[in-house]
């Protein structure tokens, strides 16, 4: 009988686990640094995949990481991919002076007290979020989110589902 308790206990023990839902990001509404309006992350849920890049113009990484997240932005975007750039700690003058000299054409804007940024668990620049289409965080990537980091990442949530084939008729 005890035999029969310890090899159920260990049984149990070995069943796969359910999988973890990704947390939900949280929404985030700031006033574009192009002066076109308003980004409200709201709108893109159930339609695009959202990369959030937490970056700053004092960030030297950032800096250098700058080309490879315009050119990501510019590779995905056919595919309903959304590149938004959130300037932490950075007056409006410093943002824009970042934002081109580095040639970003994404969409930008200000969270000079990291509000924004807390709500994602932000640990220091630069910091990338991925949202899936569901309006999951599926990646957070704290550091250095260079173009091959984020193609791993982008790469599974932009390709299509499968199609199945029909079976085979037999004759």
């Amino acid at each position: 009988m005890r035999v029969r308790r310890v090899l159920a206990g260990l049984a149990l023990t070995l069943l796969p686990a359910p999988a973890l839902a990704a947390p939900s990001a949280p929404s985030f509404t700031f006033a574009l640094l192009d002066g076109s309006g308003l980004f409200d992350s709201r709108s893109l849920i159930g339609k695009k995949i959202l990369v959030v890049r937490f970056q700053a113009s004092w960030c030297k990484v950032c800096a250098e990481e700058a080309p490879g997240i315009e050119r990501t932005y510019e590779k995905y975007k056919s595919s309903g991919v959304e590149v938004v750039g959130v300037q932490i700690q950075d007056t409006a003058a410093d943002a824009q002076r970042f934002l081109k000299g580095h040639g970003a054409t994404y969409p930008a804007g200000l969270d000079p007290r990291l509000t924004i940024a807390n709500r994602f668990g932000f640990k220091g620049t630069p910091y990338t979020v991925v949202i899936n289409r569901k309006g999951e965080m599926v990646a957070r990537i704290h550091g250095r989110a260079d173009e091959a980091r984020l193609a791993r990442v982008l790469d599974p949530l932009v390709r299509p589902p499968a199609t199945r084939k029909p079976p085979a008729r037999l004759q």
